[in-house]
């Protein structure tokens, strides 16, 4: 007799067990955002736009080329929008014009109401006093709160082995746990060379509904301090007074890419001053 209840029990036991994963899926289901829009933020080459297409599952940004404005993107994945807005990257050796930065910040505007989070894309390697400096340099123009939004993104993570990312995290000393500490430890690793069936996107898509659930809503530049306004407004002044050609090029000029013909119409108004004369 006290087998046959022991027995059941246990059966008890398994369904509870059961029926609460039913439950907490349900749950998660309940609570699914029904459309998640995200920025790209990072360096010209080191696998920001890659990124970008592994979210996307296909190849819509362009790698070759570097990118002067915003571009934006839509897919659907797992019956849910996702938008993603890839940025004009910065250079590590230089500080970053202002134009590119002007047109960073114009992103926000093109996800209305918002974006629900800006991924910041590091690539595993030598992380300098140069590259934190890079960044605060660039973020500063979002404002504070975009920190609370901001989730890192690691690639190139093969490089690492059988080290974790936290080690990484550890070893590369205080600029990066600086930057990965103002995001609230929020971070994030990705293999960009998978397509389609992605192991890590679920999980990615997840974090970044906890920071909107975290922070209660989506990010907007009403939330700028008046520090940022000044110099995004002193930035702006530059570029008007500037004597640098309109559509200014850095690095590698833009290559002709004939497979574009093939991708959908950026859904961007660009402005004049950074696409006159330029070919798409």
């Amino acid at each position: 007799m006290s087998s046959d209840l022991h027995l059941n029990s246990n059966a008890d036991d398994q369904l509870d067990s059961k029926d609460e994963k039913c439950l907490a899926a349900a749950a998660q289901e309940a609570n699914r955002l029904p459309e998640l829009r995200l920025i790209m933020l990072g360096w010209r080459w080191p696998g920001k736009s890659l990124t970008g297409n592994t979210i996307l599952g296909r190849e819509e940004f362009r790698l070759e080329r570097a990118a002067e404005f915003c571009v934006k993107r839509e897919t659907e994945v797992d019956r849910r929008k996702i938008t993603v807005v890839d940025t004009p990257g910065w250079f590590s050796a230089q500080t970053t014009p202002p134009d590119y930065q002007q047109e960073m910040v114009r992103s926000v505007s093109m996800c209305p109401p918002g974006p629900h989070a800006f991924l910041l894309v590091i690539p595993v390697g030598m992380f300098t006093e140069t590259d934190r400096a890079r960044i605060e340099e660039n973020l500063v123009l979002f404002g504070e709160d975009l920190w609370k939004h901001t989730l890192v993104v690691f690639t190139w993570a093969e490089i690492l082995k059988d080290k974790s990312i936290e080690r990484h995290i550890r070893r590369e000393g205080r600029d990066l746990q600086w930057v990965v500490d103002k995001c609230k430890r929020r971070y994030h690793v990705i293999n960009n060379f998978i397509f389609g069936e992605h192991p890590q996107l679920p999980q990615l898509m997840e974090k970044v509904e906890k920071i909107v659930a975290e922070e209660g809503g989506i990010f907007t530049l009403e939330n700028e301090s008046e520090n940022s306004q000044s110099q995004a407004q002193t930035h702006e002044e530059n570029l008007n007074t500037s004597s640098v050609k309109e559509n200014r090029e850095l690095g590698a000029r833009p290559k002709q890419n004939g497979s574009c013909n093939s991708l959908r119409a950026m859904d961007v108004d660009s402005p004049q001053s950074l696409v006159e004369g330029v070919t798409e």
